[in-house]
């Protein structure tokens, strides 16, 4: 558990509420990463502020928009879907870490169709920082990487290997693996069925299919149908 004193703020504003918690920032950024980490080693403490700088708790009535007032279950939402407040020299290194790790990846997957021949990774590198392309080191690297890709494309002839995958979804799921399913690939075809589950085809690089699969997979509590 991360002391009070090396913790950062994590907030979220729900139904006109704000809430906040403290948090170990390694932790909670590997959390945004689609990590497996455990809420009780990420809090500083267990309890939901309105101001975690002066210390005031949010009132159990103001947790009621929540459905719960679980602290962990409260903190999990707020992590999702809240901010963190990361500092900036933190930030900074992250971001580059990331965009080394997403120029390695294109480096690897993609091609120069003209020549058939890779880009080496400066020269991906080289070309993201003259497209002036910014890199959200909160944002998974595949979840970027489509976007980029067509950033790259009016300075270098570039191409993706691509593959089609197939799959179902159950209904419990749907919505939120769509969402974020969208930021993977190209939705090719969709189909909600009766029960509310969804079969979606989805052209994604080829050379991360794996990885992706695997987070669909976590998306869905490993019950996603692959075909």
């Amino acid at each position: 558990m991360v002391t009070l004193d090396k913790a950062v703020i994590a907030k979220l504003d729900k139904n006109g509420k704000h809430f906040e918690i403290l948090v170990d920032a390694n932790l909670a950024y590997a959390y945004k990463e689609g990590k497996s980490v455990s809420l009780a080693s990420m809090l500083a403490v267990n309890h939901i502020f309105s101001d975690a700088s002066k210390g005031t708790k949010s009132p159990e009535s103001d947790l009621k928009v929540f459905g719960t007032d679980d602290p962990f279950a409260v903190a999990e939402e707020v992590l999702k879907k809240g901010e963190i407040q990361l500092t900036t020299e933190f930030r900074r290194k992250k971001a580059e870490e990331k965009r080394l790790q997403i120029a390695s990846i294109i480096s690897k997957n993609a091609i120069n169709p003209q020549t058939k021949l890779p880009h080496p990774q400066q020269r991906i590198e080289n070309a993201m920082e003259q497209a002036k392309i910014n890199v959200d080191p909160l944002v998974p690297a595949d979840q970027q990487i489509p976007s980029i890709i067509a950033a790259l494309r009016p300075i270098l002839p570039i191409s993706f290997e691509t593959a089609d995958v197939e799959v179902m979804i159950p209904a419990r799921y749907a919505s939120r693996a769509f969402g974020v399913m969208k930021t993977m690939g190209d939705i090719v075809s969709q189909k909600w069925m009766q029960d509310g589950s969804l079969a979606v085809k989805i052209k994604i690089p080829a050379g991360m299919k794996q990885d992706i699969l695997g987070k669909i997979n976590s998306l869905s509590g490993g019950s996603a149908v692959f075909k």
